[in-house]
């Protein structure tokens, strides 16, 4: 399905990066920095929840959370459409995805923007004003597939897509131009580009983003970006987190944790390295941990991620990747929308037994 190794080496570990990511910052999620050095140190491999780790008390080790379920979800949507997402089914899967999570006693429900936007959809509120509010990183940390999924070339096309993927539950400035930066830091990472040339294609992207949607106040994601990048490489190492967390902010605003995380990301250092430092920053550690295991994986490909983490990833949370990225790389072949079906259908991905927090 796929002439070229070398860019299904790079969209597998787009998609693994995630997993991994997602999955050391399990344990620390919306901890904040004291309390994780209290727990944990540093993040150095996977770890079980800690004492202090209320949403996810009790989870084991390596397991992922909503941020890669929630990204899986989108890429079936995407193959299942031929490249488009149905607004409306989307939202019918998103409340299919947290009933199943009610059911299984787990905390791991919709956030704030997407379950607003879901509940409004439901009461008839058009698609298009339902997401209106919703500027958190919910939709930031689901868009890997769509980067996959789509090539760089055109930038307005790659934010089209964005906006059909997040504008029923993410339809503001923010919340677009944050999703826009990772969709197209992926993308440009499988097309060869380096980290700081895919976050430099991140930041163009943004800028497309930020005018689509409704205009909400908050720090422009691409100045952000910026100014962030520059900055962090001129902090003492031992001193980065501290910074990151105290300065650019960790909560689940788009305008912080997908600017740190493409920050790290942009960092001159072992992406094993950075994923930890992701993990250990505080706050919504495991989107952070997951945007840049994301970006990474596309820049770097497979090597990059130590085979016993891949290893242990994919067997505790029964995932099956490969099929999702042949299905995401045949829509970015096509270079428009398919006829459905045309494409490899991702096998079906049990969610965690405990809970984990929401976006």
């Amino acid at each position: 399905m796929d002439g070229d190794p070398s860019r299904r080496d790079r969209a597998l570990a787009s998609l693994t990066g995630l997993a991994i990511g997602d999955a050391l910052g399990m344990p620390t999620q919306s901890m904040a920095l004291a309390e994780i050095r209290l727990d944990h140190g540093r993040i150095t491999r996977f770890v079980d929840a800690g004492p202090h780790q209320r949403i996810a008390h009790g989870m084991h080790a390596a397991t992922i959370t909503d941020d890669t379920e929630q990204a899986l979800l989108v890429a079936q949507l995407l193959i299942e459409g031929g490249g488009r997402i149905d607004p409306l089914l989307l939202a019918q899967r998103l409340v299919e995805w947290e009933a199943a999570m009610e059911a299984r006693g787990s905390l791991d429900l919709l956030g704030p923007s997407t379950k607003a936007a879901v509940l409004r959809i439901q009461q008839g509120v058009p698609v298009s004003e339902a997401g209106s509010g919703g500027t958190t990183n919910g939709a930031a940390m689901r868009i890997a597939p769509v980067g996959i999924a789509t090539p760089p070339g055109s930038l307005t096309a790659l934010v089209d897509r964005v906006v059909e993927a997040s504008s029923p539950t993410h339809n503001t400035g923010l919340g677009i131009a944050a999703a826009s930066a990772v969709a197209a830091a992926v993308s440009a990472g499988i097309d060869g580009a380096t980290a700081s040339e895919a976050v430099d294609v991140a930041v163009d992207a943004a800028r497309q983003g930020a005018r689509r949607g409704v205009w909400v106040a908050g720090g422009d994601i691409a100045a952000r970006v910026e100014w962030v990048r520059s900055w962090l490489p001129l902090v003492p190492a031992a001193s980065r987190l501290d910074a990151l967390f105290d300065v650019v902010g960790t909560s689940v605003a788009s305008q912080e944790s997908v600017v740190a995380a493409l920050a790290l990301a942009s960092l001159e250092q072992d992406p094993w390295v950075t994923l930890g430092d992701a993990a250990s920053v505080g706050g919504d550690t495991d989107t952070i941990a997951a945007i840049a295991g994301a970006v990474l994986g596309a820049v770097h490909g497979m090597a990059v991620w130590p085979g016993e983490a891949v290893t242990r990833v994919v067997r505790v949370n029964g995932l099956d990747l490969e099929p999702v990225v042949d299905g995401l790389l045949a829509l970015r072949d096509a270079g428009a929308p398919v006829v459905p079906g045309a494409a490899a259908t991702p096998g079906p991905v049990e969610p965690p037994a405990a809970p984990t927090e929401p976006e």
